[in-house]
């Protein structure tokens, strides 16, 4: 099942449950909710009644008064009234009173007349003080029948001489709660509708734009020159924006490493000259030749064959770097006892061009978690860096330090320091400086392995001259 038929199907199935339980509660509450509504505006009713039939029960009237008088108009009164489209075209409110013992004195239909009411619930209670209602059933044999009957006491001072009970049926109000229901109804089918049109617009903005993501990756695995696509207004700072940049970002990493092979490519073939002038200075060896000849044309073999050794070595090296996508071999390295290692396997080269070695790197060991090979590596390129550009009888000074951030590996020359227009290309592959009078230019590819290794490790390399005359400072920052 797609991703966006069952986001749909989710979506709609929780917010369809939530409305559901939501609706069912709403419509309970409809038909009792209005019951009580009727119930207080018929307890005003018996209050203002109960009040107009005193002067007439006290003076034993009630029946011939002008209150009954009143009544019997209120009856046949007819309000050609449409409420909600039903119309209203009788009152439909009966009012009876009973004397002190609940017979019936006074009735607006006149259909009980003479009865003993003392028996229900309004009528008792209110003749005891209290308040009294009920709703019974008019018809037996009809359940829905039920009228509500509301009372309030008739007094005569202090005394309670009467009490006068207003009624109402209640499927009256039945047409009212049906048509409320049939409304909220057709409003939750409306909202339920809207809600499936939401969701399925979500569904298709996200499989959407996964569909275009899709496509994009599609095109450039299959070495297309596809342009990163536009996720719209509605992606423009969502997870699918920052999705599609990664993917571009994948993408131009990429495109560097192929790069970085057709270089290989390109350079595999420039070796070919130099090869071949090798094999001929060889060739020419095998004749007879002056000494001094002899000896030229095999130190320049011997030269030519460990530079292009060297290249090849180091690019090995950087692709099998660039290849890994995470570490493996990792265990605490000594980062002092390493760099201290790596000075001693260098001090032939130190001695030639008697350099000064500062060890500030302190005398407690100092352990970051990485690939001993990889670290060591990386050391021995930054310092093999530093040697080189070092002037005769120069100083290096290596230095260690340990902060919030993790630790810091340092090594500082008094070279010439990195010209300005180079600053900014000093880390790009095959891109080499000159190393002092006589000397040619290296692979260009140590930084950039220095700085492959780094990022391996979760960490950052700089290398930028220093504040004085001349020096050159190069800073890898690893975490502990």
């Amino acid at each position: 099942m797609r991703i966006a038929i069952r986001l749909m199907l989710g979506f709609f199935l929780v917010l369809g449950l939530a409305l559901f339980v939501v609706l069912r509660v709403f419509l309970n509450e409809v038909e009792p909710g209005t019951r009580l509504a009727m119930e207080d505006s018929l307890i005003d009713a018996a209050f203002a009644y109960a009040q107009l039939a005193e002067p007439d029960m006290k003076n034993g009237t009630i029946a011939t008064g002008g209150f009954a008088q009143a009544m019997k108009a209120y009856q046949k009164a007819r309000p050609s009234a449409v409420l909600w489209g039903f119309p209203k075209d009788q009152v439909d409110t009966r009012i009876t009173i009973v004397n002190a013992q609940g017979t019936v004195v006074f009735d607006t239909r006149g259909e009980a007349l003479g009865q003993d009411f003392s028996r229900w619930n309004d009528v008792v209670r209110t003749l005891r003080g209290e308040y009294g209602a009920r709703s019974s059933v008019e018809d037996p044999k009809d359940p829905d029948s039920t009228v509500m009957h509301v009372a309030a006491p008739i007094r005569d001072g202090e005394s309670i001489i009467g009490a006068l009970t207003v009624s109402r049926p209640n499927n009256k109000l039945e047409p009212y709660i049906e048509r409320s229901r049939q409304r909220i109804l057709l409003g939750s089918w409306v909202l339920l509708g809207f809600t499936l049109l939401m969701g399925l617009l979500f569904s298709w903005w996200m499989a959407s734009s996964l569909s275009r993501l899709k496509g994009y990756a599609n095109a450039v695995a299959g070495g297309e020159r596809a342009e990163l696509p536009r996720m719209g207004r509605l992606s423009g700072k969502t997870e699918f924006n920052d999705l599609a940049q990664a993917v571009e970002r994948m993408r131009l990493k990429l495109e560097d490493k192929a790069y970085v092979e057709r270089y290989v490519h390109t350079l595999t073939h420039e070796l070919k000259s130099p090869l071949a002038a090798i094999r001929g200075a060889a060739e020419l060896l095998q004749e007879p030749m002056a000494e001094a000849d002899r000896q030229r044309f095999a130190h320049n073999i011997e030269r030519q064959t460990e530079r292009l050794q060297q290249l090849i070595d180091k690019l090995l090296r950087l692709a099998d770097v660039e290849q890994m996508r995470e570490l493996h071999d990792v265990e605490p390295v000594d980062l002092a006892a390493l760099t201290r290692a790596l000075l001693r396997a260098s001090e032939p080269r130190l001695q030639l061009k008697h350099l000064r070695v500062v060890d500030a790197l302190g005398a407690a060991s100092t352990t970051v978690p990485g690939n001993r090979f990889l670290i060591a590596q990386a050391l021995q390129n930054l310092i093999d860096n530093a040697v080189d550009f070092s002037p005769e009888g120069g100083t290096l000074t290596l230095a260690l330090s340990r902060g919030a951030q993790g630790v810091e590996w340092s090594v500082r020359d008094e070279g010439p320091g990195i010209p300005d227009y180079a600053r900014d290309r000093i880390f790009e592959r095959f891109y080499s400086l000159p190393r002092g009078e006589g000397l040619e230019k290296s692979s260009g590819l140590g930084l950039c392995f220095v700085n492959e290794v780094s990022a391996l490790h979760g960490g950052s390399l700089q290398v930028d001259n220093v504040d004085g005359p001349s020096g050159c400072l190069a800073r890898w920052r690893l975490p502990a």
